[in-house]
């Protein structure tokens, strides 16, 4: 009886175990491409772009990359109409913020 109750309890628990649990939202793949957080930046940095409220990005990038002498550069992010460029020096992360409209530095971390 003992043996019977243990095998019970094991296959009861590894079932448990094992099941998934319901999702709370689809996962990413299933959403629509405009519900996604990377799709929707892209879209609101054209359409600031094409308004003339911001300036493309590659023009940006030729203001800023020739500042960082020889930093790697690792890439943009965008946020509320500043550029954020990553550059990476001696093992160290270097932030420059950059306003979209103006293309001047805002911020920039020490390095």
């Amino acid at each position: 009886m003992t043996m019977l109750r243990t095998l019970l309890l094991a296959a009861a628990l590894a079932a448990g175990l094992t099941s998934a649990p319901a999702l709370a939202e689809r996962p990413r793949d299933q959403q629509p491409r405009s519900e996604r957080p990377a799709v929707r930046e892209q879209q609101s940095v054209r359409e600031a772009t094409q308004e003339g409220r911001a300036i493309p990005l590659p023009m940006l990038e030729q203001r800023v990359l020739p500042r960082m002498g020889g930093a790697d550069y690792l890439g943009p992010e965008f946020n509320g109409g500043v550029y954020r460029f990553k550059f990476m020096r001696n093992g160290r992360v270097i932030w420059v913020d950059v306003d979209g409209q103006t293309g001047r530095i805002i911020r920039r971390s020490r390095d």
